[in-house]
């Protein structure tokens, strides 16, 4: 059973956690924005999301999540490639769901640049 100090810091990280990927974000957009062409820029943008925003379960606690960047790689240096394999499939899903987005923005950025 977890304690209520480990349920608070387990809150606190996920909210500094989500509190430095906004100031990250914005400040790539800000970086970004120097790119000429719109669909670079927001593919860029959208790998970002993808890649720090992608969670995955932990095995030792059921309802606990990780960035899956962190564990995958945290697991892969280990060298349990079973558990890694599982975090690098929640990011290539998440690669797949952010391309789909990537391309929708496109074609919205088309319709309304006519």
């Amino acid at each position: 059973m977890i304690d209520t100090d480990a349920q608070l810091a387990y809150g606190i990280f996920w909210c500094a956690y989500a509190v430095a990927f906004v100031v990250l974000f914005y400040m790539m957009k800000k970086l970004f924005r120097f790119l000429p062409l719109y669909g670079l820029r927001t593919l860029l943008l959208a790998a970002l999301v993808a890649l720090l925003l992608t969670p995955v379960e932990s095995p030792e606690l059921a309802n606990w999540w990780i960035p899956a960047w962190l564990y995958g790689g945290y697991e892969q240096i280990l060298g349990d490639a079973d558990a890694a394999g599982k975090a690098w499939f929640n990011l290539g899903l998440a690669g797949l769901v952010m391309v789909l987005v990537w391309i929708l923005d496109l074609v919205r950025y088309r319709l309304v640049s006519r």
